[in-house]
């Protein structure tokens, strides 16, 4: 799904509505090169100052306040400075959901403001819907940013700067789908009446917090898989779990073989889906493969 033309992809226009030490937590507004205001939250390196930021990704019907994704950030706040945000149309953030089209502005937002706080090293994670935003992110602010071509868009014209401003340095994509409109498993199903339908949407706005844009996408965005090859030589995570009731494994194993050996892949035991499912011990494992990869030793 998706609304109007696709715009500048590097250009990122980031405004701070409080502010503070980096050693604090910080609620700020972001807002994207299309104008939509985001809500964000920075939190500090549990360990003590870092030159180091995870921007992390939620999923579709998530927020920047969800319990998962909070209990989440307590993890990876132990190895990096963590900057969080809503996508559109969820929480409390401006606009509607295009359902991981137009959010790849939000998040590249996000990487603007941490490398705006000052970190040298900015990483993403990004689960399920926010998994699919951290691949094309990185293929369209990457080194091969110019193959945004393929997708139809005209972000080659951004101002100057905006995307080093976007890029990241280390990507992690958790129980990410590998292409789009999957409709082989009953949860995606029903996630497919909640966004194509209206009596879904209206759903979604009432029941999930979560507002959907009622257009289709046109042009389609470039799927993940395709995004995978143009994202090295910037270092590659996928996580997934073997029990993931969204997407099997021939997802992962999909996004994997699409990089040509580049990415490394975990396919993790017993575990279901996104951050609901990541355990403490796996978020350990992705933020030191994030930091160590963003410094160059991942």
């Amino acid at each position: 799904m998706r609304s109007g033309t696709e715009g500048s992809f590097h250009s990122v226009d980031v405004s701070s509505l409080t502010y503070g030490p980096l050693g604090e937590t910080l609620r700020m507004s972001l807002r994207t090169d299309d104008g939509v205001l985001l809500e964000a939250r920075h939190d500090p390196c549990a360990a003590g100052p870092t030159d180091t930021a995870i921007v992390v990704a939620h999923g579709f019907t998530g927020s920047v306040d969800r319990p998962a994704l909070r209990r989440a950030v307590a993890v990876l706040a132990r190895h990096a400075a963590v900057v969080t945000f809503s996508f559109r149309g969820h929480g409390r953030s401006g606009g509607r959901s295009t359902v991981g089209d137009r959010e790849v502005l939000d998040l590249a937002a996000a990487v603007g403001r941490a490398r705006d706080l000052g970190y040298a090293r900015v990483a993403t994670a990004g689960f399920s819907m926010g998994g699919s935003v951290v691949l094309r992110h990185a293929a369209l602010y990457g080194e091969r940013g110019e193959h945004v071509a393929r997708e139809g868009r005209e972000g080659r014209e951004g101002r100057e700067g905006g995307r080093e401003a976007g890029r990241t340095d280390a990507v992690a994509a958790v129980s990410a789908p590998a292409r789009w409109y999957y409709r082989g498993t009953p949860p995606m199903r029903r996630v497919h009446w909640l966004i194509t339908r209206p009596a879904g949407r209206l759903v979604g706005r009432y029941g999930l917090g979560t507002r959907i844009h009622d257009r289709d996408w046109d042009p389609v965005p470039l799927p993940p898989v395709a995004a995978v090859p143009l994202i090295a030589p910037t270092p590659l995570l996928v996580v997934h779990g073997d029990r993931d009731p969204y997407f099997p494994v021939d997802h992962p194993r999909a996004l994997a073989a699409a990089s040509g050996g580049h990415a490394e892949l975990w396919l993790e035991p017993g575990m279901g889906h996104a951050e609901n499912a990541a355990g403490e011990e796996l978020l350990t494992r992705i933020a030191r493969w994030l930091t160590g990869a963003a410094r160059g030793g991942g």
